[in-house]
């Protein structure tokens, strides 16, 4: 009888980004929000994003995700600066997939400014702006959803349709999620909950 040979995969990009959000981004405590709710933790999700590979596992996981929902459009975009690194990362992944797949979609890059420019051409949106274009809004953390909605209002006072809106982490707050979806009129997506990060930084302690 022939061997059998174990086959072992790959952690997703997916996985791997869950597995440093945890590690180098997830803090247990007390913390007081930027909505002045109390909190027993606290989610810095730039310090992933702006991280080389974290960056990079974002890119590839938010392109994931897109495509698992088959969500279409022609920009990523969202307000300064939590989804910075996010929509350069996501950008960059799809000219990457775009390298190696010709039928792959490129995805441009926008940035909302929370209050328009007051010298030069007074812009309140950086890069892509179309009139009509599909863009998805996206954003680090979604608690109360205000920055998200501020990013939404924006795209689409620019003439851009909302296709949908992707966070990085959902702190699953009662009111956060309902008021997305109704601002953005699509759906909303979370790649992790805080619970997903919670777990997982607590799996990483007991590991050690």
């Amino acid at each position: 009888m022939p061997a059998i040979t174990e086959v072992h995969s790959e952690p997703s990009y997916k996985q791997q980004l869950l597995a440093l959000l945890a590690r180098i981004s997830f803090r247990l405590g007390h913390f007081t929000l930027s909505s002045g709710v109390n909190s027993d933790y606290y989610i810095d999700c730039r310090t992933t994003t702006l991280h080389a590979e974290g960056g990079r596992l974002t890119g590839h996981a938010f392109l994931e995700l897109l495509a698992d929902h088959d969500i279409k459009a022609e920009a990523v975009g969202g307000l300064t600066m939590g989804a910075d690194p996010i929509v350069c990362n996501v950008a960059t992944a799809s000219a990457w997939h775009a390298q190696v797949d010709p039928e792959s979609p490129l995805l441009h890059g926008f940035l909302v400014r929370k209050a328009e420019k007051a010298h030069g051409t007074g812009r309140r949106i950086e890069g892509f702006c179309r009139e009509g274009a599909r863009v998805v809004i996206v954003d680090d953390v979604c608690t109360t959803g205000a920055s998200t909605i501020n990013a939404i209002a924006a795209a689409k006072e620019a003439g851009m349709v909302v296709a949908a809106v992707v966070c990085l982490v959902e702190r699953e707050e009662a009111a956060g999620r309902p008021a997305v979806e109704a601002a953005a009129g699509a759906p909303f997506h979370a790649l992790f909950t805080a619970n997903d990060v919670r777990a997982e930084h607590i799996r990483q302690q007991q590991a050690d």
